[in-house]
């Protein structure tokens, strides 16, 4: 199972954009696709809108590494380094929502291939194929011969958008090669990759321990995780069932000769009929026991143990590096150097840890949207406790384990091994926690530890749903972080609940407070153009007065230049002119003879019909008296001494 999912908007088939909503909704369905189709067409007529993120390129620097075992070819188990792309994974950026700008959604992808292991990060919005380019490059392998797998909705196409696969952040996919054969180098190293399950009973305890581990790990190994949880030292241990190859503790289990996938062992403390009884009474007490006798330290090499191996301390590098700095100012690189030394100790198939502050974790688990929040788990490491290596490296280490925490929690981890890094964790839960977190950290013993604290983010405070021991085995782990999920996911049903019905009623308010924006910008547009059109209608009008004003006065100077109407009874010749109007009514008016048609035109005008508008003309035969030469007489017009004109408005 991945860890989050984002669909996209440009796919035919969903509109969900949000990380969390859309993986709630396949996790409480069990990844049941038609019941969350269902879901999503009933979010989709409650109008979930889906937004978009820009497609980015993926980071173009890489490298790829071979751990010193190989690795599994479909998992991400054993691999001691990794290839990266767009940055490493142990070095997490701090999540999205504190920063201003949405970031595009990237998607982690460890590839397995043999004994390879290359990471890649890309945009959601990236192709199959692009993985395959990638690959292609850091494999040498043509993309034609290369079969990626490991997807949960089965074969992809390289054409399919990784959106549309609505993938967790984190994914494990594997490479097939069915065209190419592997060397015999390969092979071997394949071997080594492989992880044993080791059946080892202990006879006087009556108890059987399920241990796996990897093809990498050396018999002297196997026999010192033992030591911690049967308190046996090494050099006392008397086993059966070790096939007769194993000669050699320095060998590793995949060239030991034993049994795969599982093999079967047993064990108990080497007696001698001089102190039998006494050895019995060590087999059953549950602390380490030294011998008395200074004779057994000084054969201790004869076994090949030193004496930190003695006291339950495992492998010797643990004391030369510890976990974490004491007195480490800054907390992001006390946590880097603790997930580097994990690594390196237990390998790189561990929960990825939280780099950061607690509060910094707190915030990324509890903050978010509800469908985002996660249980936070919190692992303090004491190298000074026994039950720690075979913790670290059989529970914290297990496929299983690492999955689901990586999943459904948010890991934050710290080492109190040194007295001023527990008080300083003291201080981080009371602040965060409270002080009844804190004092319950400060009753657990030494030998009590590895602790894992599981807290669950609520609404008023931060709860302790559960604090886990050292002292526990894997299917006990995972029963206990599977009941806290229980709780949680009630709990997060609720808040998302809570959730959407108040975004639902933010929704409607802002619709609302949306459709009164729109009809309040439509009443300013509408008053707005009423204004203009009344403004456009006063300039008109001004114009039009304006216009009537000079016309007025020009008729009224033309009509005042007029020579007077000359009288019927004079002795000059007199022309009688009587014009109709376009509107039916007829001017008269005497003229001299000699009169210029200009005069005529200054009359016509003056009584509203300016020349420039209308024509004069006469009646039979029909002539454009506005076409002559203003300055000839009536007489030379040939309106004398009488004639009817009519007057007709210019096209």
């Amino acid at each position: 199972v991945g860890y989050l999912v984002l669909p996209d908007k440009d796919n035919a088939c969903t509109g969900i954009d949000n990380i969390a909503e859309a993986i709630t909704l396949l996790e409480l369905n069990n990844w049941d696709l038609v019941i969350y189709l269902f879901i999503y067409l009933f979010l989709l007529t409650s109008n979930f809108s889906s937004e978009s993120s820009q497609t980015t390129p993926y980071g173009p620097h890489s490298q790829a590494a071979t751990g010193p075992g190989g690795a599994a070819p479909a998992g991400p188990a054993s691999s001691s380094s990794s290839s990266s792309y767009s940055g490493s994974p142990s070095c997490p950026v701090l999540p999205s929502r504190h920063i201003v700008e949405r970031q595009p959604r990237m998607l982690h992808f460890r590839v397995e291939y043999r004994q390879r292991s290359v990471e890649v990060v890309l945009e959601e919005s990236s192709t199959v194929g692009e993985i395959k380019q990638i690959l292609e490059t850091e494999l040498q392998i043509p993309m034609s011969k290369m079969q990626l797998k490991g997807w949960k909705s089965g074969d992809v196409l390289d054409s399919t958008l990784l959106r549309t696969l609505h993938l967790p952040k984190n994914n494990s996919l594997y490479v097939l090669t069915p065209d190419i054969t592997p060397t015999a180098a390969t092979a071997l190293q394949e071997t080594l990759n492989q992880n044993f399950l080791l059946v080892i009973t202990h006879r006087e305890a009556q108890r059987d321990y399920n241990l796996h581990f990897p093809g990498t790990k050396t018999i002297q190994e196997v026999k010192r995780n033992v030591s911690d949880l049967t308190n046996i030292p090494v050099r006392h241990q008397q086993w059966d069932g070790w096939p007769a190859s194993a000669s050699d503790d320095s060998m590793t289990l995949a060239a030991s000769g034993i049994s795969f996938p599982c093999h079967h062992l047993s064990v108990c403390r080497r007696s001698s009929p001089a102190n039998a009884q006494e050895q019995t009474e060590e087999c059953t007490d549950v602390h380490m026991v030294s011998d008395s006798e200074g004779d057994d330290f000084e054969d201790a090499s004869e076994f090949g143990v030193d004496e930190a191996e003695i006291f339950g301390m495992g492998s010797s590098g643990c004391r030369k590096s510890p976990m974490m700095p004491e007195n480490c100012e800054n907390e992001g690189e006390a946590l880097l150097h603790f997930t580097s030394e994990f690594s390196t100790r237990y390998g790189d198939c561990h929960p990825v840890f939280f780099i950061g502050s607690l509060e910094a974790a707190s915030q990324e688990a509890f903050y978010g949207k509800a469908r985002d929040r996660k249980l936070l788990a919190i692992y303090l490491h004491n190298d000074e406790s026994v039950l720690s290596n075979v913790f670290c490296s059989q529970m914290m280490c297990a496929e299983s384990i690492v999955s689901y925490l990586s999943q459904n929690f948010t890991t934050w981890a710290w080492d109190v091994t040194k007295e001023a890094n527990k008080a300083r964790l003291l201080t981080m839960c009371t602040r965060h926690f409270g002080s009844v977190v804190a004092q319950t950290i400060r009753t657990y013993k030494t030998d009590q530890f590895p602790l894992l604290l599981i807290v669950m983010g609520k609404r008023t405070s931060n709860e302790v749903l559960n604090v886990i021991q050292g002292n526990t085995t894997v299917d006990e782990l995972m029963m206990r972080l599977m009941g806290a999920m229980e709780i949680f996911t009630a709990q997060q049903q609720e808040d998302i609940k809570d959730e959407d019905e108040r975004e639902a009623r933010e929704m409607v308010k802002r619709e609302q407070d949306e459709a009164y924006r729109l009809s309040l910008e439509a009443d300013r547009k509408k008053r707005e153009a009423q204004e203009r059109e009344e403004a456009e209608q006063v300039r008109l009008e001004q114009i039009r007065k304006e216009q009537e004003e000079e016309r007025e006065a020009i008729r009224l100077s033309l009509e005042q230049a007029l020579p007077p109407e000359p009288s019927e009874e004079g002795g000059e010749p007199i022309s009688k002119l009587r014009i109709r109007t376009p509107s039916g009514e007829f001017l008269e008016r005497r003229f001299l003879g000699g009169c210029k048609l200009q005069v005529l035109f200054d009359f016509v005008a003056s009584k509203g019909y300016p020349s420039d508008e209308f024509k004069l003309l006469t009646t039979f035969p029909r002539r454009n008296i506005t076409q002559l030469e203003p300055a000839s007489t009536l007489l030379e017009a040939k309106l004398f001494p009488q004639e009817t004109l009519f007057l007709e408005a210019r096209e």
